[in-house]
């Protein structure tokens, strides 16, 4: 069986499609509760350093590039990879969960394409 990786907002209510849910930001979601994201995993580590989020800032115009650098920064980041690979290959069925409001061009997305 082949993998399957969703792609959602953290504000976004749960449903029984998600699989496990990971949080794959830097930082919590603004005026998230923990109850109300029901989040399975925060990984941190795995998502742009503060650096490269700050000069990507949602610009699609730097979109390509981001992609670019955000996945040459997950070569050090070996122990959040091997964990999500695990998750995915123990669960089949991941969600990927940012916060940003722009849904084409955000580190989920990037880290989905990365990843399949």
């Amino acid at each position: 069986m082949k993998n399957i990786i969703h792609i959602k907002r953290a504000y976004e209510k749960k449903i029984r499609g998600d699989g496990y849910r990971v949080l794959v930001d830097r930082l919590w979601p603004r005026g998230l509760s923990k109850e109300e994201a029901q989040i399975d995993l925060w990984l941190k580590d795995i998502a742009p350093s503060t650096e490269l989020r700050k000069w990507f800032n949602h610009d699609p115009k730097r979109w390509v590039e981001f992609q670019k650098r955000y996945e040459k920064e997950l070569i050090s980041q070996d122990e959040a990879i091997h964990l999500l690979k695990d998750v995915l290959h123990k669960k089949k069925i991941v969600t990927l969960l940012f916060s940003a409001s722009d849904i084409e061009h955000n580190n989920a997305l990037a880290l989905q394409k990365i990843l399949l």
